[in-house]
């Protein structure tokens, strides 16, 4: 535990941002827009995926979270004729922390550029509009936050713990309750029935996964009525998403049960095996594009990476089934195969 602890805490947890993916939008395409998106692309912060020609094609690669941010450089911003020209930065709130820091780092790196030409140096106004002046016209960066103008916490941190709390009580409960049988000899009664492995598990898991639904419903409302935080999507969809994470839960619980002799040990796996990857490695606190890429593979197998992403465009951005076949597809393999190693591992004798 202390060289895992020691890894994560020295590689993989940061705050800062590093190659976020952002995309550009220049209608100028003058020497000055030119300059300034070179700039961005230059810097280590950020990663010029897209040049995109419109903005609906911007809002497009914002639904499907492939970038952090978009640049959008209007016509004529650099003439004399067109005073009110500005640059806008349209940066993705629904993580807060991260949106702020990306929008910072594009006005320092607009300021940077503005003091190596001789240009003054720019105002921030209390409207949070970037006042870069110098140019023929006066440079302007406008930061317009996406899905969560107000930068409110909760949006990123109710799928966190959505994520959490789910894999944690289903993943605990379910193994502790099964072995618990074990310990007391009860699990003999059953398995000398004639009843098939498949259906002993599936009637142990049953009880919690009606308690998970609970508790699925007490987060939402708590979600929405207490932190405020809107459901812009389908609940149906939430739900249903919700619903195959529990499953997976589950089925770690039913692994953790054939690996565990005791209910101490079932605990300490499910606790430490379950809460640290699903707080470190999901992207639930720190960015998983800043990890390394020994990391951000490992991530690909933690389950609650897929299910707060999924969360995030269903509940935040409001997107439909198409926007999340991929996260909902591989909860779903892992079920099959969670399952399938499972009730290969069940033991039929004690």
């Amino acid at each position: 535990m202390p060289i895992v602890l020691i890894v994560l805490f020295g590689y993989a947890i940061t705050t800062e941002i590093r190659r976020a993916p952002i995309a550009v939008l220049d209608m100028d395409h003058s020497e000055i827009s030119g300059k300034i998106t070179a700039c961005l692309d230059a810097s280590d912060y950020f990663d010029l995926a897209y040049e995109v020609r419109n903005i609906g094609e911007a809002q497009q690669l914002f639904r499907e979270g492939k970038i952090r941010m978009a640049v959008v450089i209007p016509d004529k911003y650099a003439s004399a004729s067109h005073p009110q020209g500005a640059i806008q930065l349209l940066a993705d709130a629904s993580d807060p922390n991260e949106a702020t820091q990306l929008t910072a780092y594009a006005t320092a790196i607009i300021t940077q550029w503005a003091a190596a030409n001789r240009l003054p140096r720019p105002q921030l106004d209390t409207d949070q509009t970037i006042a870069l002046y110098g140019a023929p016209q006066g440079i302007r960066a406008d930061v317009l936050l996406l899905y969560n103008p107000q930068m409110l916490g909760a949006y990123n941190f109710v799928p966190g713990v959505m994520g959490l709390i789910l894999i944690l009580i289903c993943a605990m409960m379910t193994s502790v309750g099964i072995v618990r049988e074990k310990e007391t000899g009860t699990m003999e009664v059953l398995l000398v029935s004639p009843v098939k492995p498949i259906y002993i598990i599936l009637a142990k898991v049953t009880p919690y996964l009606v308690i998970s639904m609970v508790n699925i419903a007490t987060i939402l409302l708590l979600a929405r009525f207490l932190l405020g935080v809107p459901i812009a999507g389908s609940l149906a969809l939430l739900i249903f998403l919700s619903l195959l994470y529990t499953l997976v839960a589950l089925c770690l619980g039913i692994l953790i049960s054939t690996i565990a002799d005791s209910q101490q040990a079932a605990m300490l796996i499910s606790s430490m095996a379950l809460m640290l990857p699903v707080m470190l490695l999901s992207g639930m606190i720190f960015p998983i594009e800043n990890m390394p890429d020994i990391l951000q593979w490992v991530s690909n197998i933690v389950p609650a990476k897929w299910y707060i992403s999924a969360v995030k465009d269903v509940m935040i951005k409001g997107l439909g089934f198409s926007a999340i076949q991929k996260e909902l597809g591989i909860l779903a393999l892992m079920v099959l195969v969670l399952v399938a190693i499972s009730v290969k591992r069940f033991k039929i004798r004690l």
